[in-house]
This record gives C-alpha cells, sequence and structure tokens, in this order.
C-alpha cells in the first residue's frame, strides 16, 4: 500500500513538473493566432516567424516582434553566457583547489560563505548589485551583467568542481611529485585531466544558468543590452503571444542539447 501511494506521488510529482512544459512545446505549433490556448491546427508558422521566413499568417491582430530585436537579445545572451561562464569556471576552479588543498583556521566558514549566492533570492541580490554599481558610479552595461551574474555563478562551479575533487585520489599527485614532476607538471599532467570532468559540468551549468537568468540581469542591464529572457519577458508585457511558446521550446531545446553534450563528455571520460 505504502509503495502504491508513493509511486502515485512520484508519478503525481513529474505530471506537475512537465506537464506545463509539454503544453507549451505543443500549443507552439498551435495554428490559432486568437487564443494560444485553443487548438485550432498544427503549423510550423511561429517558428518560420522566428527565423525571419514566410509565412502564412494574415491575421492583424498579431503582433510579429521585429526577428532583427530577437537575434540581438540572442546575440548578447550569448556573449554574457560564454563570458560569465568562461569567468566563473575560472575563478570557481581557484577556489574550489585552495579550499580542498590548504587547511587554514576558516575553511569551514568560507565553504559555507560560497554557497551563500545561491541560497541568497535572486531579487535581493539585484538590488545589491544595482546599488553597489550606482554608488560606484559604474554606468550599467553587459559589463556589469557579466560581473553581476559572475558573483553567484562562481559558487555553482565551486560547488562542482569541490564535489570532483573530494572523490580525487591525492595519492596520484603524491606519486607525480616523487617520481620529480613540478607542481605546475604535477597539476598540468594529473590535476587537472582528473578534475576535467568537474570543471566542465561547471562550466556547462554556469552557461545555462546565465542564458536563463532573468532577474538579477533585469536590475543590472543598462539599456540597449537586452538579454533573451528580458525580451521575453518584455513581450508578455505586451500580452501573451504565440510566438513566445515557440522561442521557449527552442530554449528548452538549446538547453536539452547542452546538457546531452556535458553528460557525452562525462561518460567518454568515466570510460
Amino acid at each position: 500500500m505504502l509503495r502504491r501511494l508513493l509511486s502515485l506521488y512520484g508519478l503525481l510529482f513529474f505530471v506537475f513538473i512537465y506537464a506545463p512544459i509539454l503544453l507549451v512545446v505543443v500549443y507552439s505549433f498551435n495554428a490559432n493566432t486568437m487564443n494560444m490556448m485553443v487548438w485550432s491546427g498544427f503549423t510550423f508558422d511561429w517558428y518560420r516567424q522566428i527565423f525571419g521566413l514566410p509565412t502564412s499568417i494574415t491575421d492583424s491582430t498579431t503582433y510579429v516582434d521585429s526577428s532583427a530585436q530577437l537575434y540581438a537579445a540572442i546575440r548578447t545572451s550569448l556573449t554574457v553566457a560564454f563570458s560569465t561562464s568562461v569567468f566563473a569556471t575560472v575563478f570557481g576552479t581557484a577556489l574550489a583547489l585552495a579550499v580542498a588543498r590548504y587547511r587554514f583556521r576558516l575553511a569551514g566558514f568560507y565553504r559555507t560563505l560560497m554557497m551563500v549566492p545561491m541560497i541568497m533570492p535572486d531579487i535581493v541580490l539585484g538590488i545589491a548589485l544595482l546599488i553597489f554599481f550606482i554608488t560606484i558610479g559604474m554606468n550599467l552595461s553587459i559589463l556589469t551583467i557579466i560581473i553581476g551574474q559572475s558573483t553567484f555563478l562562481i559558487s555553482y562551479v565551486f560547488v562542482t568542481v569541490s564535489a570532483r575533487l573530494a572523490a580525487f585520489d591525492t595519492s596520484v599527485e603524491e606519486a607525480s611529485a616523487d617520481l620529480g614532476a613540478t607542481p605546475m607538471q604535477t597539476f598540468r599532467k594529473v590535476t587537472l585531466p582528473g578534475i576535467a570532468p568537474g570543471i566542465l559540468g561547471g562550466w556547462l551549468l554556469a552557461f545555462i544558468i546565465s542564458m536563463d537568468d532573468l532577474v538579477i540581469t533585469y536590475f543590472v542591464a543598462g539599456t540597449g543590452n537586452t538579454t533573451l529572457p528580458i525580451h521575453i519577458w518584455g513581450m508578455l508585457r505586451r500580452g501573451i503571444k504565440p510566438e513566445i511558446n515557440a522561442i521557449a521550446t527552442l530554449m528548452l531545446l538549446f538547453t536539452v542539447v547542452i546538457a546531452g553534450v556535458g553528460l557525452y563528455f562525462r561518460s567518454r571520460r568515466t570510460k
């Protein structure tokens, strides 16, 4: 009886999580231009509209966003995500190595402090960063977006790499030193390849989170630095339009592809 209840609970949990996502994907092919939640036929027009291709949409009440604005938002998001993920990976990995390899009195407190940005409400962190940038007289721009996102993405990379370091056999490094390798040689040829899956996982995680971030980016973005989530939010404020489902589906597909690439390289590394 208990097992059946747990199975039912698990089923309801997954339905609650994935049913809305499935509806977004399904209705991204809905031909209804008036009410996106009333199915009236199958079409690829919303995807064609996103890519600037000819469509059969003739309803004058349909609001069509400029493809140029959408592409600009995508370029900004990719630029920010790549820059932020690289920055967060370098510093997050360095911090994880420092905490794992060196013993100091406040190591436990420092590790806990690294977790704070992950559990802090986004709106609190966004307001704090906005006040900080205004206080130091820094103009809001794409640079402030990168700095703002890095403040919490470093924590994600730190946790991911720290988990890999915890399972890493340090005797291999000691054997390398006994064989005459310098600390830099040991790091490049032993330590770095050993924790590479954790570093790659941290980079991919930071990249995906950066692409999806809205709240913090909304506070620290300057004029003309619209990322894709902010662009979608602006579209929603002007009314729910059918092409939003198509954009959300493409973002979901992009996330799944990135996660799949990470799992592929991780499995290869394990073998």
